[in-house]
């Protein structure tokens, strides 16, 4: 049974990071288009001061969750943290360069502190349970 369940981590996580990858190079916003119909306009699922940058912790921390449980099953879980961070930054840059996208910095802090979170809660459960 816990071998099928980080069968399904994995799959899900493998899922999400393709999901994500067509987000980010989409010229536009896909899920603008999706919801408005409009390729400009961003969805701000949650109303809060920082706008649409909270969409993005909450990805990268979700992302993060998944990426970490099915690395530590792999006792790779700073590998994990190096490249889900790594992807974090390397995503947001790559609006420089695709049209009708344009780099947050605000995107950037959001997509980082998401990893760390996710990293520094599982090390705290880990230490716990130990």
């Amino acid at each position: 049974m816990k071998n099928n369940t980080f069968s399904i981590i994995r799959y899900l996580f493998y899922f999400s990071l393709i999901i994500l990858l067509i987000l980010y190079l989409f010229p536009g916003s896909l899920l603008g288009y999706i919801l408005y119909g409009n390729l400009g306009r961003q969805p701000d699922f949650i109303s809060n001061p920082i706008g649409t940058s909270i969409n993005h912790l909450i990805f990268f921390f979700y992302l993060s969750i998944l990426g970490f449980i099915f690395r530590s099953n792999q006792k790779k879980f700073i590998n994990s943290f190096s490249f889900l961070f790594l992807t974090s930054i390397i995503f947001e840059l790559s609006h420089y360069f695709i049209p009708n996208r344009a780099f947050e910095l605000n995107d950037l802090y959001a997509n980082s502190l998401g990893v760390l979170l996710a990293f520094l809660m599982l090390k705290f459960f880990k230490k716990i349970k130990n």
